[in-house]
């Protein structure tokens, strides 16, 4: 059985081929082993084999990893901020998907403002992690997670309605709630909120 890893390499290798050959037999050959790595990334990660390749088949150029900020915001009493998710749920910091022209800070700021209704200043960088070396649950894409440092500027306690969550509120990092795994470990937040103590500690980076 081929690793999630290696699987994601094959992938990278079709994309890559069917975006610089100019060979219409190459072309037909990189599409099966893009067709193959779905079934096999299918089998891996619980979802229909269709549905994925529909996925691998949406992006395109040079395959590099997405990008997921989380915000991490912590209250004076030490309590860190954490939104539940519709999806499943379970609670994580918040964040999202980076999007094309924003920066870090922004994203972090702008996922913290539309997911639990407060306003903070992204301060710092707290850690770059590559999510395939922790132990997340099995997913599609390689993800490089950024945490970002936030302080509160408002707390109005009121959570906004929206697309994605259900709630949000403050936690003792040592009584977190079930988390959602694949967005975030119970091991992620406390060093994040340790990092976020003690600047000295400078920046984690897999």
């Amino acid at each position: 059985m081929l690793t999630l890893a290696q699987l994601r390499e094959l992938q990278s290798l079709a994309q890559a081929g069917l975006t610089y050959t100019r060979d219409p037999y190459d072309r037909d050959r990189y599409e099966r082993l893009l067709a193959l790595t779905a079934e096999l990334l299918a089998e891996q990660t619980g979802q229909s084999p269709g549905k994925v390749h529909e996925l691998l088949r949406a992006e395109q150029g040079y395959l590099t990893p997405k990008v997921d900020v989380r915000a991490v915001v912590l209250n004076d009493r030490g309590e860190v901020l954490l939104t539940r998710e519709k999806v499943d749920g379970l609670w994580s910091l918040p964040g999202g998907w980076a999007d094309p022209g924003d920066s870090p800070r922004e994203v972090a700021a702008r996922e913290v403002r539309e997911e639990t209704g407060r306003e903070v200043r992204a301060t710092r960088l707290l850690a770059l992690l590559d999510k395939g070396k922790h132990t997340h649950p099995p997913d599609l894409w390689a993800v490089y997670k950024v945490f970002v440092a936030c302080e509160l500027l408002s707390d109005p306690g009121k959570h906004p309605r929206n697309t994605e969550t259900l709630d949000s509120g403050w936690f003792s990092p040592d009584a977190l709630p079930p988390l959602s795994l694949g967005r975030n470990l119970p091991e992620q937040v406390a060093r994040m909120v340790e990092l976020a103590q003690h600047p000295e500690l400078g920046v984690d980076v897999d």
